[in-house]
């Protein structure tokens, strides 16, 4: 199952998933607020709205990684075996 084209699909879209949730939780996130740029955001009405799915990008995050995890493991192999 893992030798075919379309788990190197899903390893590529899994990968490009991590990489959107992360940059969510990073200008989500409210230790932003040390910066001049941020100290602004945070009276946004937008902000705070968008905010509301801090967590909910963690979740997103953390299972496509996993996910990302076995199906790279399952095509490529263990490197340290």
């Amino acid at each position: 199952m893992f030798q075919t084209l379309f788990a190197a699909k899903v390893i590529y879209v899994l990968a490009i998933i991590s990489l959107v949730s992360g940059i969510l939780i990073f200008f989500s996130c409210r230790c932003l607020p040390g910066s001049r740029i941020a100290s602004n955001w945070m009276k946004n009405e937008r902000y705070k709205r968008f905010y509301k799915f801090h967590c909910y990008f963690w979740w997103i995050l953390l299972v496509s990684v996993i996910i990302h995890g076995v199906f790279a493991i399952g095509f490529l192999g263990n490197p340290f075996s």
